[in-house]
C-alpha cells in the first residue's frame, strides 16, 4: 500500500493529465482544443513575421535561391 501511495504521489501530474486527455477525447472537445491551438500558432507566427519582416524576407529569399 505504501508503494502505491508513493507511486500516485510521484506521478500525480501525469495521471491528472491523462484523465484530462481522456475527458477531452470522450467529450469531443478535441476539435475545439485543436482549433484554439491552430489559432494560437497562427497569431504567434503573424506577430513574429510582423516584428521581424526583414529577417523573414531574407530567410525566404535564401530558401528560394537554394531551390
Amino acid at each position: 500500500m505504501k508503494d502505491f501511495k508513493s507511486f500516485i504521489y510521484e506521478y500525480r501530474g501525469a495521471i491528472i493529465g491523462g484523465i484530462i486527455a481522456c475527458i477531452i477525447l470522450w467529450t469531443g472537445l478535441l476539435k475545439l482544443v485543436l482549433g484554439i491551438l491552430i489559432l494560437s500558432v497562427g497569431v504567434f507566427l503573424g506577430n513574429y513575421v510582423q516584428n521581424n519582416k526583414y529577417e523573414v524576407k531574407q530567410k525566404l529569399l535564401d530558401f528560394i535561391n537554394r531551390m
